[in-house]
C-alpha cells in the first residue's frame, strides 16, 4: 500500500506540473471551447422538431430559415467569413508576440499568450466554425424542403454576429496589450499583489540550522517551490524541521546544497521530500514578484539599447521597480510556516536586498551609466525605498551600499557638473 501511496503522489504531482502548462497555452481555451459548441451542434440537431421549439419558431416564422439551399448557403458565407476572422486574429496575435520580443522582452511571451481574453475569442471563432460545419454537413440527410426547421442556421447566424462583435473587441484589446506602458501597469500590479500577500503572512525565523544535516541536489534549475502536500505520510506523524536554501526563482546548480533536516528521517522518506521540489529550465514558470521585478528589468535594460533608444520607458520601469523594492525590503531573510497537512515546519529563505541590487538595480545602472535623467530616476527610486519605516536593517544596509555604489558610478560617467549635481544633490539628501 505504501508504495501504491507514493506512486498515486508521484502523478499527482505531475498531474499538477501538466496542469500549470497546459492553463498557460494558447490553445488550452480554444480546444475546451470548440468541444463546447460540438456539444451545441449535436444538442441542437436532436432539438429541432421538439414542441416547445416549434412553438417558438411559430412566434418567431420571420427568423426561421425553410428552405435549405438557403441554410446552405447561409452556413457556407458563415464559415468562410470566420474562418477569415480567426485566421486575421492569430494572424494579429504572432504579430503582437514578434513584437514584443522584439521592442521589450522575450520573457513577456508567456504572460501574452495566456492572456485568458485572446484565447476565449481564438476559441469562439473556431467552435463557431466547428458547429456551423457540423451543422451544413447534417444538411445531407434531409431531403429537399422536408424535417429541416432552420433553427439550428439561426444560431449560427447568432453566433457569426458574436464573432463579428467579438472582433471588434479583440482589435481594440490586442492594440492595448501592446502598449508598454499596459505591459508594466500589468506586471507591477501581479508583482505588487504577490508582494502584500508575502508580507502579510510572513513569520520570522530566526532558528539556528548551522548543525543540521544538508541534502544536496541531485539536478540543476530554477527553484520554483515545494509541493509539500505530496510528501509520503510519514511526516504526519513525525514532526520535523526542514529549510528550503535557494530562494524562489534562484537557480540550483547539481551537488549544490538543496535543504537542511533537523531530524534524521528514514533514506525512502528523505526521497519522497527531495521529489517534493520542483526545479524547472525555465526561470518564469511560476508567478513570483522575483520573476515580474526581473521582467521590468529585462524591460529597462532593453529600452536602452541602441537599437530601441528608449529611455522614456526605463523611468517608467525604474519607478514601478522603487516602490517594489521598497515593499520587498520588508520581507525577512528567513521565514517559517507550518503545514496543516503534515507535521512539516519550513523554513524558508527569501532574495535579500543585496541580491536585488545585484539582479534589478546593477544591470539598469551599468547600461544607462551615461544618461543623466535615468540615472536621477534610478537615484531617486532608491532613496524612495529607504523611507520606509518597515525595512529591515541587513536590507537597508544593502540599499544604502548600493547607492554609494551608483554615486561613484555617476562621479565616473557623467562629466557634465550640470548634469551630475541634481543626481548627486538628490543622494546627499536626508530626508
Amino acid at each position: 500500500m505504501k508504495k501504491i501511496r507514493k506512486i498515486l503522489k508521484s502523478v499527482q504531482r505531475k498531474i499538477a506540473e501538466l496542469s500549470h502548462d497546459i492553463f498557460r497555452s494558447i490553445a488550452f481555451y480554444p480546444v475546451l471551447i470548440s468541444f463546447l459548441f460540438f456539444i451545441i451542434a449535436i444538442v441542437t440537431l436532436n432539438v429541432e422538431n421538439l414542441e416547445i421549439v416549434s412553438k417558438l419558431k411559430e412566434k418567431a416564422s420571420f427568423l426561421v430559415v425553410r428552405d435549405i439551399e438557403t441554410a446552405k448557403t447561409i452556413l457556407s458565407t458563415l464559415v468562410g467569413g470566420v474562418l477569415s476572422l480567426t485566421v486575421f486574429s492569430f494572424s494579429m496575435v504572432m504579430v503582437v508576440l514578434n513584437q514584443a520580443s522584439s521592442n521589450f522582452s522575450p520573457r513577456l511571451l508567456p504572460g501574452l499568450i495566456s492572456d485568458k481574453k485572446h484565447q476565449i475569442i481564438l476559441g469562439f471563432y473556431t467552435g463557431t466554425i466547428l458547429y456551423t460545419v457540423i451543422i451544413l454537413m447534417s444538411l445531407g440527410s434531409y431531403g429537399p424542403s422536408e424535417g429541416y426547421s432552420g433553427f439550428a442556421t439561426i444560431l449560427a447566424a447568432i453566433f457569426g454576429i458574436i464573432c463579428i462583435s467579438l472582433f471588434v473587441y479583440f482589435i481594440h484589446n490586442i492594440s492595448s496589450a501592446i502598449q508598454i506602458d499596459n505591459i508594466i501597469d500589468k506586471i507591477f500590479a501581479q508583482s505588487n499583489t504577490i508582494l502584500e500577500k508575502k508580507i502579510e503572512d510572513q513569520n520570522e525565523c530566526n532558528v539556528n540550522t548551522s548543525g543540521w544535516k544538508t541534502v544536496y541536489s541531485e539536478n540543476s534549475g530554477y527553484y520554483q517551490g515545494i509541493y509539500i502536500s505530496f510528501v509520503s505520510d510519514y511526516f504526519k506523524k513525525q514532526k520535523n524541521y526542514v529549510e528550503i536554501i535557494p530562494y524562489e526563482s534562484q537557480y540550483v546548480w547539481q551537488g549544490s546544497p538543496l535543504l537542511k533536516i533537523k531530524e534524521d528521517i528514514p533514506a525512502n522518506e528523505l526521497r519522497s521530500l527531495i521529489d517534493s521540489i520542483s526545479l524547472s529550465q525555465d526561470k518564469h514558470k511560476n508567478s513570483s514578484y522575483i520573476s515580474g521585478m526581473l521582467k521590468l528589468t529585462e524591460v529597462a535594460v532593453r529600452a536602452m539599447s541602441p537599437g530601441i533608444n528608449d529611455p522614456g520607458t526605463t523611468t517608467d520601469v525604474i519607478t514601478k521597480l522603487g516602490q517594489l523594492i521598497c515593499k520587498a525590503s520588508q520581507i525577512y531573510p528567513r521565514v517559517f510556516e507550518e503545514n496543516p497537512e503534515n507535521k512539516i515546519i519550513l523554513i524558508k529563505n527569501t532574495i535579500t536586498a543585496q541580491e536585488l541590487m545585484r539582479i534589478l538595480i546593477q544591470p539598469i545602472r551599468h547600461y544607462a551609466r551615461n544618461d543623466s535623467n535615468v540615472m536621477y530616476e534610478l537615484a531617486a527610486a532608491l532613496k524612495y525605498s529607504l523611507k520606509n519605516s518597515k525595512i529591515v536593517a541587513a536590507n537597508k544596509n544593502n540599499i544604502l551600499e548600493e547607492i554609494e555604489t551608483l554615486s561613484r558610478s555617476i562621479e565616473q560617467n557623467i562629466d557634465n557638473k550640470y548634469d551630475r549635481k541634481p543626481i548627486l544633490d538628490i543622494i546627499n539628501k536626508n530626508s
